[in-house]
Order: structure tokens, then C-alpha cells, then sequence
């Protein structure tokens, strides 16, 4: 009975796979692209960067605005005047009209704002660098979430056909146990055999519901959201080795984005030094004045007309400031250098590591694929001999642990494989 609802919630939920639409890798790779919220975040903050890239923010376009203000106030007025006039009004009205136009320009800052300007094209190409590595490792999690669960499903077919050995198992004992034939413990036995192998396959559908949900959330989609994957891991990559070594630094995001720190820490020390050159400012608008008072010695004035006019400023002495910026900008680019060296250092390390484990995996695998026939063959004799009566109930107990055993090897040799071949991809900034 028990048998019977283990069997009856496993296919249900092999029903609910089989209902659910099917992704390839692709597919899931095109999901996360257009709503993983990481890509999306990263996408913004490149954005904005460009969108700050522009001349006026770079000091290089002149302000325009226009002020007016218009003041009225009552008073009462009592005014002396120097000729022996005396002025006295109550309530007197009195309304001050002004507008005007204003254009402020820093013509020359010692060419710091075509350094800055500079400064922020490269920023914003530092943004899309940043932008595409951050792709890059959302694609890289994509990937492996995905062939995953393409091995988790590998896992659970091997557990299904290890339970169907073992049925056929257990159907053997009882017959040779009711015919006296065999000691009750090899039924025993092959019943434990049996539930713990049941056990496993409840177990790994659970882990695949878990990891489903992994990728799901990459994918930006609900939990519980339904799909199936592809059953195999494809692995026909070959890379070559002198092409990997000769583009990985010209290829690499993260040395790309180093790179293009070290540029803008430069750029930085040519701002700061801009700062020791005078700056002038142009000015010009044009103003219109007019003022009422019903009091007075003048009751009506209207000025108007345009104005023109310019600042020099000659930095002479700032406290050491001017150096002290200097000297930090050129600490700042001395750092973004060692950043630099770093990142290439790692890159490599992880080249090198990705390409040892990919060889490695894949001589590994091609030693278990011929072990998994060998040990499939050795299990078929061992249950066939069983049925004749002619060998133990322990010798097919370890013929199955050997399947067993071989078939998960071969599953996780081809899915690091499967990594290591994604890790290389990702380095090259290729996925």
C-alpha cells in the first residue's frame, strides 16, 4: 500500500511536469534578460550615467534665467529735506517694478570642462561595462539554475530505474522465499532496499520543486510558476585555449571596467590641476526698473536697458588645497592601477581554473560513461542469475549500489562540465 502512494504522488507530480510548458536554456536566459530585477537595476543605474553625460553638466553651456519682483507697501512719510522742505504724507503708496534677463558663462576654467566632459563619456561607458557584467553573472546563475534542475531530473530518472530493479527484486525473493528456496532476510532486505530507494526519489522530486524556484526567481516569475526543462545537458564546446588566454583581457568585463576606472582616475588628476588656472565668467541681460512713490522728492522712475560684464579669478593661494587634490587624485589613480593588476590576476586565476576543470571533468566523464555500461551490464547479469537462483541477494544488493553509484558520477561529471564550459563563457564575456 505503501508502494502504491509513493508511486501515486510521484506521477502526479510527473503529471504536472508533463502539463507545464517546456524552457529551453534559451528561453530562460531571454526571461531573465527582460525581467530579472538585478539586470533591470543595473540597466537604471547605466542610465543614469548617460543621461548625465552632457555638456551642460559639464560646465560648458551658459545659464539663462529670468527674475522679476514686484514690491508695494503703504507708509507714512515725514521727510526734512536739505532745502528746508518739509514732506509729510499719510498713506502714502509706494510699488517698485523689476525684471530682467540674465545669461551667466564661464568662458575659460583652465580647460577643466572639456576634462570633464571627458570624464563623463568615459563614465557612462564605464556603466554599460558594469551593466554587461552584471548580465554577465545573472546569465552565468541563469545557466547553472537551469541544468541544475536538468540534473535533478537526471538524478530522479536514475532513482525510478534503481526502483524498478528493485521490484523486480523483491517479486524474486517472495517467489523463492514462499518456495523455500531463500532465507527471508534477502527479502528483507530488498524490501529496505526498496523504501530507502522510495525515500530518495520523494526527496530528489522535492529538491527539484526547490531548485525550480531558484530559477524562477532569476527569471523574475512567481515561486511556484510551472515548467519543465530539457532532459540532457548538451556539452560540445571545445574551447581553444591560445584564443582564450589572447582575448581575456580585452574581453573581460571586469577588466574592461578596471581599465576604464584607471582612464577616469586620469582624467581626475587633469580636473584637479585645471584648478590652477584663473577663471573668467561672462555676464550680460538686460534689466527694466520702474518705481512709484505718491511721496517724495521723485514720484515715477523707469530705468531700462541691457548690461554686459565680466569677472577674473586668479587662484593665488588656497591653503594648499589646489595640491592637496592633486595629490589624492594621483593616490586615487595609483589605486585604481593596483585595481587593475588585481582584476587581471583574478581573471587569469579563474581562466586557468575553469580550463584545468573543464579537461579534467571531461576525461572523467568519458572513463564513467564506459563504467556506467559495465556496471549496468554486471547489474542485468546479477538480477538474471538471481531469478535462476544462482547467486546471492548480497551480491545483487552491491551490483545496485554500483549502478547506482555510477549513475550519479556520470550526472555530476556532466553537469560541472557543463559549469566549468558556462565559466569560460562568462570570463570572455560571451553568453
Amino acid at each position: 500500500m505503501k508502494i502504491v502512494l509513493v508511486f501515486f504522488v510521484l506521477f502526479v507530480l510527473a503529471s504536472s511536469c508533463l502539463n507545464a510548458q517546456k524552457l529551453t536554456a534559451d528561453d530562460a536566459v531571454g526571461m531573465a534578460m527582460k525581467n530579472n530585477y538585478g539586470i533591470l537595476f543595473s540597466r537604471a543605474a547605466a542610465d543614469i550615467d548617460k543621461a548625465n553625460n552632457t555638456a551642460g553638466n559639464a560646465g560648458m553651456l551658459p545659464g539663462i534665467g529670468i527674475t522679476g519682483s514686484d514690491n508695494y507697501s503703504i507708509n507714512n512719510v515725514s521727510q526734512d529735506l536739505s532745502s528746508g522742505v518739509n514732506v509729510s504724507s499719510n498713506n502714502a503708496t509706494s510699488n517698485i517694478l523689476n525684471a530682467g534677463i540674465a545669461l551667466d558663462w564661464t568662458a575659460f576654467d583652465g580647460g577643466k570642462m572639456f576634462v570633464t566632459k571627458k570624464k563623463l563619456a568615459e563614465i557612462e561607458t564605464l556603466g554599460e561595462l558594469r551593466f554587461k557584467d552584471d548580465v554577465m553573472q545573472t546569465l552565468f546563475d541563469v545557466i547553472i539554475a537551469y541544468f541544475n534542475i536538468v540534473k535533478q531530473k537526471q538524478q530522479l530518472a536514475s532513482y525510478d530505474e534503481v526502483i524498478n530493479y528493485n521490484n523486480e527484486r523483491v517479486k524474486i525473493l517472495k517467489a523463492s522465499f514462499n518456495a523455500g528456496l531463500s532465507p527471508k532476510t534477502d527479502l528483507l532486505q530488498a524490501q529496505i532496499d526498496l523504501n530507502v530507494n522510495l525515500e530518495l526519489a520523494i526527496g530528489q522530486q522535492t529538491l527539484i520543486i526547490s531548485v525550480k524556484r531558484i530559477l524562477n526567481q532569476l527569471m523574475g516569475r512567481e515561486a511556484d510558476a510551472p515548467f519543465d526543462v530539457e532532459d540532457s545537458i548538451p556539452l560540445n564546446y571545445k574551447p581553444d585555449i591560445n584564443e582564450l588566454n589572447k582575448k581575456l583581457f580585452i574581453s573581460n568585463p571586469q577588466v574592461l571596467s578596471s581599465q576604464k576606472e584607471v582612464e577616469i582616475a586620469r582624467l581626475g588628476v587633469k580636473e584637479v590641476n585645471a584648478l590652477r588656472f584663473p577663471e573668467i565668467n561672462i555676464s550680460a541681460g538686460y534689466n527694466f526698473l520702474n518705481s512709484s512713490n505718491s511721496a517724495g522728492s521723485v514720484t515715477s522712475n523707469r530705468t531700462y536697458g541691457p548690461l554686459i560684464g565680466g569677472t577674473i579669478t586668479i587662484p593665488i593661494y588656497q591653503a594648499g588645497n589646489i595640491n592637496r587634490q592633486v595629490r589624492v587624485a594621483k593616490l586615487q589613480l595609483q589605486s585604481t592601477g593596483y585595481t587593475l593588476e588585481s582584476a587581471k590576476l583574478e581573471v587569469n586565476t579563474q581562466l586557468q581554473n575553469a580550463l584545468t576543470e573543464f579537461e579534467n571533468q571531461q576525461k572523467m566523464l568519458a572513463i564513467e560513461k564506459e563504467n556506467a555500461a559495465l556496471v549496468k551490464e554486471n547489474l542485468d547479469i546479477s538480477m538474471y542469475r538471481l531469478r535462476l537462483g544462482q547467486t546471492t541477494s548480497l551480491e545483487v544488493h552491491q551490483a545496485q549500489e554500483s549502478y547506482e553509484a555510477s549513475h550519479t558520477r556520470l550526472i555530476n561529471f556532466e553537469y560541472i562540465t557543463k559549469v566549468a564550459e558556462t565559466k569560460l563563457k562568462q570570463l570572455l564575456g560571451a553568453l
